[in-house]
């Protein structure tokens, strides 16, 4: 008895380690294919790919600074001053404006506390925004479209040649290669990555 007892604690403690294994990488966990409600229902779809606005129009300190940077107000009432300028979904916008107070946007992508992560390290150093935003220009409404799990930024920085591409491509959505386009291990020399130092803890632990 005593022994079977004890087989059973055994097993239920594995199997709770196993359901907890799951649901730290599940959907629910990491916020994966889940839209927030924002205080503008922002399409990246309409102005990527229908109006063809590239990222860093709005996201202006990508290249520069840690933080890739939300638009303020009045770049978005650079065309909207003139276009949809009564349209009841944009009224937040307008409010913002009149009252010189930010939106209250919703980080759709929000890494732990304890992760350092720098925007412009890697946008230039040929990692492409939708190598962890995904095609950003087929969202109606923004989405964690990667589980940015502790996994998933091992995996590229273990081989980050697969991901890797030119600079003129970088904020480019669904860009294949050319002929004449460096491979992605020509691309890290090119960018003078090694990744002996990218997996070492220090990397995004500091």
């Amino acid at each position: 008895m005593a022994a079977a007892v004890l087989v059973l604690i055994l097993v239920g403690v594995l199997g709770l380690g196993l359901i907890a294994g799951v649901l730290a990488r599940s959907d629910y966990a990491t916020t994966q294919n889940r839209a927030l409600e924002q205080p503008v229902p922002f399409s990246h779809q309409h102005h990527v790919a229908g109006l063809g606005i590239d990222c860093q129009y709005c996201h202006t300190s990508v290249t520069e600074s840690q933080f890739a940077g939300l638009p303020p107000t009045h770049t978005c009432m650079t065309c909207h001053s003139q276009l949809w300028t009564n349209a009841d979904m944009l009224a937040p916008v307008r409010q913002s404006l009149e009252q010189n107070k930010p939106l209250q946007w919703q980080r759709v992508h929000d890494l732990a506390d304890y992760v350092y992560f720098n925007h412009s390290v890697h946008v230039t150093n040929g990692v492409p925004c939708q190598a962890c935003h995904g095609r950003v220009d087929k969202m109606p409404l923004m989405q964690q479209s990667k589980s940015l799990t502790m996994g998933f930024c091992l995996d590229c920085h273990r081989d980050p040649a697969p991901n890797l591409r030119p600079a003129s491509a970088i904020t480019a959505m669904g860009w294949k290669p050319g002929p004449d386009t460096p491979s992605g291990h020509a691309l890290m020399k090119q960018y003078g990555i090694d990744p002996q130092g990218l997996t070492d803890c220090v990397t995004c632990h500091r």
